[in-house]
C-alpha cells in the first residue's frame, strides 16, 4: 500500500492505492545498482532528512514506486514522488518538491546540471547501457591521427562508462581530454585532472576539463556520446568552432557531425532582426529552479526598457503554439530557461522565441555579433565571462541612432531612455500623440493601443449598470440541436 499526495502538510489530495512491486520495469536485483539505492539512502540518512522528493522523468515512472518503496524501508523517510515537472524534466522542480515541504530532493535520468539553490539536491543518473568497446573502435575510425586533441564530452547517463572507455584507449592518445562532472552533491568523490600540463580548466554546463598549456578550446575537436539532441545541439552552438564527432550507443554507430552550425547561427541572427524590429517583448519564464534566474529577468526588463521597447512577463509553465498564439500584442518573445530548453525551435509559433543573449544583442548596442553564442544566462550576469555593461544612459539620452531593418528595410531608430524615465511609460518625445477631438491621446508601440484597435476587446463588466437577477435554467442538448427547439430543428445526423 503506497500513499500518494499532491500538496503539502495540508494533504489537500490524498490516495491510498495498491501496487504489486513485481511489476516495475526493471528487475528488483537491478534496481539498487541502476538507481544507486545504497548511494542515496546513504545522502538521506547522514543528513537527516524525513521528507524526500525523488523527481522522476516519464520514461522512468514505471519504477519510480518500487525506488521509493526501497528508499522507505531503508531510511524511515516519507518519499514523495514528483512525476510531471512544471518546465522541462532536465531541470529540478524545487517549486513542486516545496509543495510537499520536502527537505531535500533526488533527480533521476538525464539532466542538464542546472545550478539550483533552495533545496539540497543529489543526482541519480541511471546507467543507460552502452558497448564501449564498440565505442573505442569509433573513437579510433574518425581520430585515426592519435596525436589529434580532442575533448570528450558525454550525456549524463553515461557517465558510468566513461572511466572503462578511457581504460580501453590506454595512452595512446596524449592529447586526448576527458570532461569530468562538476555538479554539487554528486555521488562519489570527484575525479580532478593529475596532468601536470594541464594550464587550466574550462567549468561549462556543470562540466570540467583541462586544457594544454596554450591551447584554447578551439584548438580541439569534440567527440560527444550520446544521441542526437537538447544536449548536443546545446555544445555545437556554444562551442561552433569545433568540429564535432559523436558515438550513439542506441545503434552503436559513430559519425562526424554534418549539421551546417553556421546555417543554424543564421537562423538565430534572423531572430535578433526580428527582436530589433520589435516594439512590445513578452518575458517568458521557463524556469524556477536555476539560479539566479530572478537576476536574469531584471536584467532584460531594465535592458528592453533602455532600449525604448514595452515588456510583459508571463509565467505559463509549458510552453506551446495555442499559449502564445492568445497574446497577439507581442512581437516576439524572450525565453529565460535552462541552456538546453532555451533553444527553442519557435518556427511554428506565430511570434519568434529568442535567448536572453539575443535580446541583449538587440538591445544593447556595445554587445556585437562576432559568431560568438551563449546559451547559459549565468554568463550574461554582472561577473559572468561574457557580461556587457549597458550604455551610460547620461552620455547618450540625446543620442538617437538609426540603422536599416535587415527584415523590413525600413529606418529603424533607437534611443536609449534616461534611468531617470518612469519605468511604466516610453518618452514623451515619443509616446504621446495628439489624434483628434473625439480620442485626443494615444500611447504608441504598447499593447494598449494595440487592444484599442481590435474589433472585439473582451467581456464588459458594466459593475453597477446590471441590474442583479435569480438565476435561471439554461439551455440544454448540444449546439446543433437544444431540447427546447423542438421538433421542427433540422437533423443534420447521418
Amino acid at each position: 500500500m503506497v500513499e500518494v499526495f499532491s500538496s503539502d502538510a495540508e494533504r489537500v489530495l490524498q490516495r491510498s492505492v495498491d501496487v504489486n512491486l513485481s511489476e516495475s520495469g526493471s528487475r528488483p536485483e537491478d534496481l539498487h545498482g541502476l538507481y544507486q539505492i545504497s548511494e542515496t539512502c546513504s545522502f538521506i540518512t547522514s543528513n537527516n532528512f524525513k521528507k524526500v522528493a525523488l523527481q522522476f522523468p516519464d520514461e522512468l515512472l514505471v519504477d519510480c514506486v518500487a525506488v521509493a518503496a526501497a528508499l522507505e524501508r531503508e531510511t524511515k523517510a516519507k518519499t514523495y514522488i514528483l512525476g510531471d515537472t512544471t518546465y522541462g524534466s532536465c531541470c529540478v522542480d524545487e517549486v513542486a518538491a516545496e509543495h510537499v515541504g520536502a527537505d531535500c530532493i533526488v533527480h533521476y535520468g538525464r539532466s542538464c546540471l542546472s545550478p539550483s539553490t533552495r533545496l539540497p539536491l543529489t543526482y541519480v543518473f541511471g546507467k543507460r547501457p552502452i558497448n564501449v568497446q564498440e565505442c573505442a573502435t569509433s573513437f579510433r575510425e574518425l581520430y585515426p591521427d592519435r596525436e589529434t586533441h580532442v575533448i570528450v564530452l558525454y550525456d549524463v547517463t553515461y557517465s558510468h562508462a566513461i572511466d572503462d572507455f578511457q581504460r580501453l584507449l590506454g595512452g595512446t592518445y596524449p592529447n586526448t581530454v576527458f570532461s569530468v562532472l562538476r555538479a554539487e552533491h554528486l555521488h562519489g568523490p570527484l575525479k580532478v585532472s593529475d596532468n601536470p600540463e594541464d594550464d587550466g580548466s574550462v567549468r561549462k554546463f556543470g562540466r570540467r576539463f583541462g586544457l594544454k598549456r596554450g591551447k584554447n578550446v578551439e584548438d580541439y575537436r569534440m567527440f560527444y556520446i550520446g544521441q542526437e539532441g537538447l544536449t548536443l545541439t546545446n555544445f555545437m552552438m556554444t562551442w561552433n568552432r569545433c568540429a564535432f564527432s559523436s558515438f550513439d550507443p542506441d545503434t552503436s554507430t559513430g559519425r562526424a557531425e554534418s549539421i551546417n552550425v553556421n546555417k543554424a547561427l543564421m537562423k538565430r541572427y534572423y531572430a535578433i532582426e526580428r527582436a530589433k524590429d520589435a516594439n512590445v517583448v513578452g518575458i517568458l519564464v521557463g524556469t524556477l529552479g536555476v539560479a539566479n534566474y530572478l537576476s536574469i529577468i531584471e536584467q532584460l526588463k531594465e535592458s528592453i526598457r533602455k532600449a525604448g521597447k514595452k515588456s510583459y512577463m508571463f509565467a505559463m509553465g509549458k510552453i506551446n503554439v495555442p499559449k502564445l498564439a492568445n497574446f497577439l500584442e507581442i512581437d516576439v518573445y524572450v525565453l529565460v530557461a535552462c541552456p538546453e530548453n532555451s533553444l527553442l525551435d519557435s518556427s511554428e509559433f506565430y511570434r519568434p522565441v529568442v535567448t536572453p543573449f539575443e535580446m541583449e544583442v538587440a538591445c544593447n548596442k556595445h554587445r556585437e555579433w562576432s559568431g560568438e553564442y551563449i546559451t547559459d544566462f549565468q554568463d550574461l550576469l554582472p561577473g559572468g565571462s561574457s557580461h556587457v555593461d549597458f550604455p551610460e544612459s547620461e552620455q547618450s539620452t540625446n543620442d538617437d541612432t538609426t540603422d536599416v531593418s535587415l527584415i523590413t528595410g525600413a529606418l529603424r531608430a533607437s534611443s536609449l531612455r534616461s534611468s531617470s524615465e518612469p519605468t511604466d511609460g516610453a518618452p514623451l518625445s515619443s509616446s504621446v500623440v495628439v489624434r483628434n477631438q473625439t480620442l485626443t491621446v494615444a500611447n504608441t508601440n504598447t499593447a494598449a493601443s494595440f487592444l484599442a484597435g481590435r474589433s472585439w476587446q473582451g467581456l464588459e463588466p458594466k459593475l453597477g449598470e446590471t441590474p442583479v437577477v435569480k438565476a435561471v435554467q439554461g439551455r440544454r442538448g448540444i449546439a446543433i440541436a437544444y431540447e427546447e427547439e423542438g421538433t421542427d430543428s433540422k437533423d443534420y445526423s447521418t
